[in-house]
């Protein structure tokens, strides 16, 4: 998003924004009716310095660190809640108790 809100849109290979018409299952338009075109504004894809928020995934390591991001390992807050998603997590076998691993956030001790 830039820094008035305006989505990015892939495809469109500007730096500022355009005014497209934009159809009822594309990205950036959510309509309850069929048919319908609306012309919207959405920003060009390209990275520019009035980009407010970019959103990115770390796909791969390299050989260096960087400094607060891949130096440092964080836990998982919590964890799978399903039966089955936890013994896939942990490769647990059916017979194995799946309450012993369930991973809870801790809860600060509370004064009554």
């Amino acid at each position: 998003m830039d820094a008035n809100g305006f989505g990015m849109k892939q495809g469109i290979f500007r730096q500022g924004r355009v005014r497209l018409l934009l159809s009822d299952g594309q990205t950036g338009l959510r309509c309850l009716r069929d048919g319908v075109r609306r012309r919207k504004s959405v920003r060009g894809c390209i990275v520019g310095a009035d980009v407010g928020t970019l959103h990115t995934v770390i796909v791969k390591k390299g050989p260096a660190e960087i400094e607060g991001v891949t130096d440092v390992d964080q836990p998982r807050r919590l964890g799978p809640k399903r039966a089955g998603n936890i013994r896939k997590l942990f490769n647990l076998d059916k017979r194995d108790d799946v309450r012993r691993y369930v991973i809870k956030r801790p809860l600060p001790a509370t004064e009554k």
